[in-house]
């Protein structure tokens, strides 16, 4: 039954029944009321392009993910989150849109999606410090969250967002109260705001136990197995080596892992690694028992949190700002112990 035929059914125009089926309040509730009680009898189903013409929205959010040869934010962290926020919109009859650009063309990829009313809304991933795209989209005049946040930013905006450097400073004030002190940072890219705060809270950790940061025990690359594994045997080749690895992801701490038990080592008992965990779907951390220490937090939960964010602002373009900061768990597993006594 299209639209026609349901209105004809019910001795209604139709678009007062497209109204009632779209919730507009002009529309009486006892209207409303048997126009879905006969849409539901007659399995009628709204056909989308017309919503869309009745509500002025195309029923679709924005995700723009820039590709460049250091950074690539296809990924399975990237995969959970957008999982997370596509189970919202899609309770909410949302389309998610993908563009998968080059760095240098993602300003004009906005501009044309807001031009042609692609989208209703956008979420913006990988902030940079001093990212310019954050007052490109307040000037373009579209809703938008930013997973994650952007450090040099004097403007309002909605983000949602982990405490990174309270994440990593306990980590590291784990590691100190071990016995440790020869701590290694295997950090993603720096330039990405989340390794910045990550890197901050492992200094001043270090810094507040009168421990100098040593750049010899710091990296800061793409987030992989290899660059992980290649990070800790080079580090372990040093005269003074670390005893003990802070790692911004679990897949960067599965090469450490691999290193360190090439050079015939135990992890927990001769060496101690604590890892992110961004409690990946199809990439766990053990079961019961973590197989790295690590500070948890969920990214699937942040889509959803990001997404539902992203809709509140669509149906409240005036709304204030949305800022939610979450805490990371440091949960113990078994990759961490005392620091090994030196001779």
């Amino acid at each position: 039954m299209n639209l026609k035929e349901l209105s004809k059914h019910l001795g209604l125009s139709q678009t007062t029944v497209s109204r009632a089926l779209n919730g507009f309040p002009e529309v009486k509730e006892a209207t409303r009321l048997r126009v879905l009680a006969a849409a539901k009898k007659h399995n009628y189903s709204p056909n989308i392009r017309a919503k869309n013409l009745a509500t002025g929205r195309a029923m679709a959010t924005g995700h723009v993910i820039p590709l460049s040869s250091k950074h690539e934010m296809v990924n399975p962290i990237f995969g959970d989150f957008v999982a997370g926020a596509g189970e919202v919109y899609a309770r909410s009859g949302y389309e998610m849109v993908l563009s998968i650009v080059n760095d240098r063309d993602e300003a004009a990829v906005y501009k044309d999606l807001r031009a042609k009313g692609t989208v209703d809304g956008l979420i913006v991933h990988g902030p940079k410090i001093n990212d310019t795209r954050i007052d490109l989209l307040r000037q373009i005049g579209i809703p938008f969250v930013v997973h994650g946040r952007a450090s040099g930013i004097a403007s309002s905006y909605s983000w949602l967002d982990v405490n990174n450097r309270s994440a990593f400073s306990r980590a590291t004030d784990f590691l100190l109260d071990l016995g440790h002190r020869r701590i290694a940072l295997i950090n993603g890219l720096e330039a990405m705001d989340f390794a910045y705060r990550r890197r901050d809270g492992y200094e001043r950790s270090l810094q507040a136990r009168d421990i100098k940061p040593d750049p010899e025990l710091m990296r800061s690359d793409e987030m992989t197995e290899v660059y992980g594994y290649r990070s800790a045997r080079d580090m372990m080749a040093h005269s003074n080596p670390p005893t003990a690895y802070l790692v911004s992801s679990i897949i960067c701490a599965f090469g450490v892992r691999r290193a360190v038990e090439e050079a015939g080592m135990r992890i927990g008992r001769d060496i101690s690694i604590i890892t992110f965990d961004d409690e990946l779907s199809y990439l766990k951390n053990g079961e019961d028992v973590p197989i790295f220490t690590a500070a948890r937090s969920s990214v699937r939960d942040a889509g959803r949190q990001a997404g539902e964010m992203l809709l509140q602002l669509i149906e409240n373009p005036e709304k204030m700002p949305i800022n939610v900061l979450l805490e990371a768990e440091l949960m113990v597993g078994t990759s961490t112990g005392p620091a090994p006594k030196s001779g």
